[in-house]
């Protein structure tokens, strides 16, 4: 399949884009050995991931604040590993956090030379429920920030994917037209299904093989956008 109407493409960031989980685990390196916390950042990550994934998702669906989303997450793995520690310091590490993670900036392979290709032909643009002020910093600090056209965050549109209202914003702001535009993104519910209930085409990012059962086109690495845009 191969799209040739297309004007505009909208990116997820995180996990589409930006190795959000290579990125983490240095982030969270560097704050160990900061503050010398005698922790494994082995079985720490084997908590967090899925621990993460699950607030992130209570987050998306409306059920938890930013500041929920933060600490909880925090909380939780630390009360697994049988860590002490106090709320204090649990919400201190959770900004060390925030700080420390938009200054690592690994991409996935192919990221620079995907979107030095796509440039030439398409306006690109960005849409994330990610935070605003750690959204920006890995754009800047991955030096990509000048290939797109616009940004769009959730506390931007007041509203996260998959709620159609973020992507009305977005193609709003971006001025493109619905028809002309397409969504690529590693979550089949944030991004394609929130994409395709809006009437927006979309790609799927997965390194993982979903079968013939997908509604859209998978791409497994992202030079793979070559054949179809």
């Amino acid at each position: 399949m191969k799209f040739t109407n297309k004007t505009d493409i909208f990116f997820d960031l995180d996990h589409t884009l930006w190795d959000f989980e290579k990125n983490s685990a240095l982030a969270f390196d560097a704050i160990f050995k900061k503050h010398a916390m005698a922790i494994s950042l082995e079985n720490f990550l084997e908590y967090y991931i899925p621990v993460n994934f699950k607030y992130w998702k209570l987050y998306q669906e409306e059920k938890i604040t930013q500041q929920e989303l933060r600490y909880s997450r925090f909380k939780e793995v630390f009360d697994l590993l049988d860590y002490p520690i106090d709320d204090e310091q649990i919400n201190f590490l959770a900004q060390e956090y925030i700080h420390y993670l938009p200054t690592f900036n690994h991409l996935f392979e192919g990221a620079i030379e995907i979107l030095d290709y796509l440039k030439s032909k398409y306006n690109l643009h960005i849409i994330t429920n990610g935070f605003h002020e750690v959204q920006e910093g890995k754009l800047r600090n991955a030096n990509i920030a000048h290939y797109f056209i616009t940004v769009t965050n959730s506390e931007k549109a007041g509203v996260k994917k998959p709620n159609p209202i973020i992507f009305e914003y977005a193609l709003d702001i971006a001025k493109a037209e619905k028809d002309k535009s397409i969504m690529i993104g590693d979550s089949m519910e944030a991004d394609i299904q929130g994409a395709l209930n809006v009437g927006l085409d979309a790609i799927f990012f997965s390194e993982s093989d979903y079968g013939d059962a997908l509604k859209v086109p998978q791409i497994r690495h992202l030079l793979e956008l070559k054949k179809i845009l």
